[in-house]
């Protein structure tokens, strides 16, 4: 969630937390751990956030606007100490600092804007640990993990120091590149301290075409962003992030572009949630919300990585057999196949033909041969709405030696996972 400064303190001096208590408590009475990414700016400490819808992307300019953050992030540490674990700064930083743009109309400058980022998050963190010393810090929020000098410059400039962990927001219909694009940034922070963790802070696709936001314009349709949303949080699962998240919860306004007083310009939908919602005129959602594919996938998801899960090698054998189902040869070679060791103690191979998504659907099969298993051990999960299923004889052979072989599975553009001891 975000904290919105320029609606908590309205009044210098003066901070009204009522509205966030309301979804901070809700959050946790429904079991769920709420995470809070400090960000936006504040009229009352810089004149041109007065025009910015929201205040976005308005950075605090100034002595008098760093102290008046500084207090802000001061008194929400200590209003939410207990409640809340861990702070995010700032929101997707690289893609410019509003003020370039709207008082300067400088050239933009990545390296100026780290440099600046980083002695921002340095004193934000420090105003965390002082009244909270056990909250944890996320920086960066990176809008693009593909170009490393953001993170390179920050880092260089001693903000590693300061963080727990590097967020970042990755939004591509290009998922079968997303292992390489979060090990290429793995590398670099290794440079800095191996400990610093990832959080995928940000990921999703709309479900329809006409929406606003990150991947506007793509042929989007539920179906599409079900598979996206169980495709891209398994793989950063498998590729150890310390958490993943799906943008959004329910369908809304994106108001990226927002002039304060032109309802016109902020009025650009998004339709990212996993729950369809209606607005009134106003662009506020009423209340009423339609669950997509994408919800069920989700929940099945969450309910399957439940607890503490890590990812596992999982000793497999690729077969390739005749397959009446395709009439012709198994051969898959953009397969996706990942084990993961659930919070049970059991095993789960996840796996799907990772063709793309916008273009293509694909439906194939699939062969293994699992060592250390029995067949009666061994069930396959539709991850798109939970439904478990025993395998057909002719489909599951007890090869001996603990060796169990599994033909023409169905192959899918949508993951599965085969589940076992």
């Amino acid at each position: 969630i975000q904290s919105g400064w320029l609606r908590t303190e309205r009044e210098r001096g003066v901070y009204d937390f009522s509205w966030l208590d309301s979804v901070v408590d809700n959050l946790i009475a429904r079991g769920l751990e709420p995470w809070l990414c400090l960000c936006y700016g504040n009229p009352l400490y810089t004149d041109f956030a007065a025009r910015i819808f929201g205040a976005v992307k308005c950075p605090p300019m100034g002595e008098d606007a760093r102290l008046g953050w500084v207090n802000y992030v001061k008194a929400t540490a200590e209003h939410f100490r207990g409640r809340i674990k861990l702070y995010e700064i700032w929101n997707e930083p690289e893609l410019g600092w509003k003020h370039y743009f709207e008082e300067t109309k400088a050239d933009y400058d990545l390296i100026k804007n780290a440099k600046e980022y980083a002695e921002f998050s340095i004193d934000t963190s420090k105003a965390i640990k002082a009244v909270d010393p056990d909250a944890k810090i996320a920086g960066f929020a990176l809008a693009h993990t593909r170009a490393p000098y953001f993170v390179n410059t920050a880092l260089r400039a001693g903000m590693g120091d300061y963080i727990d962990y590097i967020s970042f927001h990755l939004y591509s219909a290009a998922d079968w590149q997303r292992e390489d694009v979060i090990r290429a940034l793995r590398s670099l922070v290794d440079m800095y301290d191996p400990s610093i963790g990832l959080i995928q802070g940000e990921g999703g696709t709309q479900s329809r075409s006409d929406g606003n936001g990150a991947v506007k314009g793509f042929a989007w349709t539920p179906a599409k962003q079900m598979k996206i949303l169980l495709r891209t949080l398994v793989t950063d699962l498998w590729c150890g992030v310390e958490f993943t998240s799906y943008f959004s919860t329910m369908d809304m306004i994106e108001a990226l572009y927002g002039v304060v007083g032109d309802k016109s310009t902020y009025l650009d939908y998004g339709y990212f949630g996993v729950l369809g919602a209606d607005f009134d005129e106003n662009g506020v959602a009423t209340g009423d919300y339609t669950p997509k594919p994408s919800y069920y996938a989700l929940q099945t998801l969450a309910t399957l990585f439940r607890g503490n899960v890590k990812r596992a090698n999982i000793p497999y054998y690729r077969g390739f057999n005749p397959s009446r189902r395709i009439n012709a040869t198994e051969e898959d070679e953009q397969a996706k196949i990942y084990g993961f060791e659930l919070d049970d103690g059991s095993h789960a191979l996840v796996y799907w033909n990772a063709t793309p998504v916008l273009t293509t659907t694909y439906e194939g099969t699939i062969s293994f041969a699992l060592c250390g298993q029995r067949p009666e051990d061994i069930r396959l999960c539709d991850l798109r709405d939970g439904t478990i299923y025993t395998l057909r004889e002719d489909m599951i052979e007890d090869a001996g030696e603990d060796i169990v072989r599994l033909k023409n599975l169905p192959l899918l553009d949508v993951p599965l996972a085969i589940l076992m001891k």
